[in-house]
């Protein structure tokens, strides 16, 4: 009987039941992430108010779980591919629900910055695992919109917490928005229960049984009995052991650099409105309500942003999206500053949603695309973890812009500055080495 490549069928299946309960999973640890990392942002006027800190200061404090997030990212990532993802998963939610939620329980500033960096570990973790597990049993036609909507979840949390914060704030405290987000660890023996692990840990570890089930829920008219044999590449399955330092073989050393440098400029961008947005705001004369109003807004435009751009990936050349979303970001951020309309002012910080964290949503999904399965984890956990270096400098720089008081332009353009070099970043990546143009190529080549 002839073995069945799972890869092949993956990539080839139609959308069914098996991929709505994956795509369920992952939306909804997304949610629970983006409230997770947004948190702060929403409620630092509030503890800034409290602790009677300035806005450098601030500013560090909201970084160090940015610094967690570069470890997790790197590190958990990379051990999702060794353990498998479900364990993973399962660990990154345990810390950062329960460390952000012990964040609620200080009163200075080291010990809120130390709770907030463990729960940075599982934030940065869980990031690159969705990212691969959606991307590797997502329908090829399918896949850039399926892992951009895996990322608008993170929208949606951003959007939790803007609703959260305004109701909980001014009644209860601050800490109250923190208190919540022990809630998800409940969810974890569902997760253990019911995600499947990646195909390329269950090949190396022999489990046929387990892939002959994922290859029948795949394709459910595809006969598969007890016999059939499951493969996979191998000659992609003999690279997993090192991982890191495959993702500069077969020409994809130069790329794997600039994909490096797209995310440190996007993240760069999305970390320095997520900490300082509603500060930005509260600034201009908006109050804490209408403050947290923009944040609302912001990340209902990076789920447009997000969708969008996947729709758009998936009908035109990915790489090119991406570039133009990256350069009306630098656009949209300097108009942000010299906008003085209120109802223009929603206008366009809707549209820098949509091309700062919507970019970044988008640049998660085109790393998923450009690795093959059995780097997945590792290339789009090395990307996030390397970006990180732009997202833990963002709210340190632009809290020391505000403390010089300097027109709140300036604040903006300094930002709009990273979308530029996003742009040229991504310009410069060999699209020809991605496995989805390899995997077409293969395809057409039948």
């Amino acid at each position: 009987m002839q073995p069945v490549n799972v890869y092949a069928l993956a990539a080839e299946s139609r959308f069914n039941r098996f991929h709505r309960l994956i795509l369920f999973w992952c939306v909804l640890i997304l949610v629970i992430d983006g409230y997770d990392l947004a948190v702060v942002g929403a409620a630092l006027p509030a503890i800034m108010k409290d602790m009677n800190i300035d806005p450098t200061s601030a500013g560090i404090m909201a970084g160090s779980a940015l610094f967690g997030t570069m470890l997790g990212a790197i590190f958990l990532g990379t051990l999702a591919d060794r353990i498998g993802r479900p364990k993973m998963i399962a660990i990154c939610v345990a810390l950062f629900s329960l460390f952000t939620a012990a964040a609620g329980l200080t009163n200075d500033p080291v010990s809120f910055s130390i709770m907030r960096f463990i729960a940075g570990l599982g934030i940065g973790g869980v990031l690159p695992v969705c990212t691969a597990q959606m991307g590797e049993f997502a329908p090829l036609k399918l896949r850039t919109r399926l892992v951009t909507l895996v990322f608008a979840g993170y929208s949606v949390g951003g959007i939790l917490v803007a609703l959260t914060a305004k109701q909980l704030i001014e009644s209860h405290g601050w800490q109250w928005v923190f208190y919540i987000a022990a809630l998800p660890v409940l969810l974890i023996p569902f997760i253990l229960k019911s995600m499947p692990d990646s195909i390329g840990y269950l090949l190396k570890n022999g489990r046929q049984d387990q892939l002959r089930d994922i290859a029948r829920q795949l394709q459910p008219d595809l006969a598969i009995s007890e016999q059939s044999t499951m493969v996979g590449n191998p000659a992609v399955l003999g690279k997993q052991d090192t991982p890191v330092r495959n993702l500069f073989k077969d020409g994809r050393g130069f790329s794997t650099v600039m994909i490096w440098a797209a995310f440190m400029t996007g993240l760069f961008m999305v970390y320095a409105l997520n900490s300082w947005l509603t500060k930005l705001m509260a600034m201009a004369g908006f109050s804490l309500g209408s403050a947290l109003n923009f944040v609302i807004v912001f990340n209902v435009g990076a789920i447009v942003g997000a969708l969008g751009g996947g729709w758009l990936s998936d009908k035109f050349n990915i790489k090119h999206v991406l570039v133009c979303f990256y350069l009306v970001g630098a656009i949209a951020l300097t108009l942000l500053g010299y906008t003085r309309s209120t109802s223009l002012l929603f206008a366009v910080v809707f549209v820098v949603g949509a091309s700062t964290l919507g970019t970044q949503l988008l640049a998660y999904a085109y790393a998923g695309d450009f690795y093959p399965s059995t780097l997945r984890s590792a290339g789009v956990g090395f990307a996030s973890g390397v970006g990180r270096i732009g997202a833990i400098v963002a709210p340190v720089l632009i809290g020391w812009l505000v403390s010089l008081s300097l027109p709140l332009e300036q604040n903006f353009m300094a930002i709009s500055l990273a979308g530029l070099i996003g742009a040229a970043a991504v310009t410069l990546i060999n699209q020809s080495r991605s496995d989805s143009a390899q995997a077409k190529a293969a395809m057409a080549a039948r």
